[in-house]
């Protein structure tokens, strides 16, 4: 048990981010929504997983939508109250603790939000250890857990209800009722009690963002080796690739933030091309036609300066970005975990090999 106040929230959004692989929401709007809260309500309690109580029952609350929409709507303020009490009423017992759904910039910070203004704790877990674009897409759903009953509520009040046969028809009704909506609302879905979070939860994920941000905005105190080499230390990443953005084709449908960003090589990549297809989250990425990483695996553009991490909806023409990739969480690597968010889901055509085997040169091979 620990409190995160504004110090820990500037470090928890920069790591999150970069866990994001490019989704999740800007990190910035994300994080003035915590900070807000914890000023005006006070510091949040995050609890480890181990320390709830087995039946005590834990909500995730996030953002659902395209992370450019939510930039231009923001937050009511009123969200974090009726989800609690849409399903605490659902339940019939009052909701122990939130916890994120998923690591972004966005959606590691509306859980803090949420704990701040209602009193409650965070528990320092969540369901993907990354962020994907699809709401079955976590851990859970490999566990047998249901997204339902799942409270959805926009900006404006409209609030309502979904119980459903399967996550995959959540993803598919929710989605449409987002769109209603105006592209963005505030959400909470796979109400579980405590055993189960502990068994199927990606453990430490808060600790771990904050640990990562706090590494990124000090990568360039290190005299022993160059940032960059500090910055893949730190990661465990994969250096793929190095370049300007030469152009990024991008449009929302469906709730999506669809896209492509094309790369030019520079430094030691000159005359070298890539590029890194999205949706919401970085899907994969090519290198001269050859690809070098695949969903599950994290794939995050990062400035080549502050080595902050750029999410797609902020990529712009001529910014220089490295193109890194990190190892996922185990349990996507399993025949369930690949069903759910494994390349050819995404509609690309290979069969999903890890990062490590991909990259047999080294850390350093690009």
């Amino acid at each position: 048990m620990r409190k995160i106040g504004i110090s820990e929230i500037e470090d928890i959004a920069l790591g999150a981010a970069l866990l994001g692989a490019g989704g999740g929401g800007d990190p910035y709007v994300g994080k003035l929504v915590a900070i807000g809260a914890v000023k005006e309500c006070g510091p949040v309690t995050l609890l480890s997983p181990e320390e709830v109580p087995d039946d005590a029952l834990i909500i995730p609350i996030a953002m659902m939508g395209a992370p450019t929409v939510l930039a231009e709507k923001a937050i009511g303020g009123t969200e974090y109250r009726t989800l609690y009490d849409t399903v605490s009423g659902f339940f019939g017992k009052p909701v122990y603790a939130f916890m994120p759904m998923e690591a972004g910039g966005v959606n590691s910070m509306l859980p803090i939000a949420a704990a701040a203004r209602l009193g409650l704790p965070l528990v320092d877990v969540d369901g993907m250890g990354r962020a994907f674009p699809e709401l079955q897409m976590v851990t859970f759903t490999i566990g047998g857990g249901s997204a339902t009953p799942m409270a959805l509520v926009d900006e404006k009040g409209n609030a309502s209800i979904f119980r459903t046969i399967t996550n995959k028809w959540t993803e598919e009704l929710a989605r449409a009722v987002t769109m209603a909506c105006g592209g963005s609302v505030s959400v909470s879905l796979y109400p579980m009690e405590g055993a189960f979070m502990k068994k199927y939860g990606v453990h430490g994920i808060v600790t771990r963002s904050q640990r990562l941000g706090s590494a990124i905005r000090k990568v360039k105190e290190a005299s022993a080796s160059t940032p960059e080499e500090v910055f893949l230390n730190i990661t465990e990443g994969f250096k793929l690739f190095k370049g300007k953005i030469g152009d990024v084709l991008r449009e929302v449908r469906g709730g999506f933030n669809f896209g492509k960003v094309l790369l030019e090589g520079i430094g030691e990549c000159k005359g070298r091309q890539a590029y890194v297809e999205f949706q919401n989250e970085n899907l994969s990425a090519t290198v001269d036609g050859r690809i070098l990483a695949t969903t599950p695996d994290l794939i995050c553009l990062v400035d080549t300066e502050t080595f902050y991490p750029v999410p797609t909806d902020a990529l712009k023409y001529g910014k220089r970005v490295m193109v890194v990739g990190l190892p996922c969480f185990p349990l996507w690597r399993t025949e369930e975990g690949l069903k759910l968010v494994g390349p050819r889901y995404f509609g690309i055509d290979t069969d999903y090999i890890p990062l490590e085997e991909r990259q047999k040169g080294g850390k350093a091979d690009v």
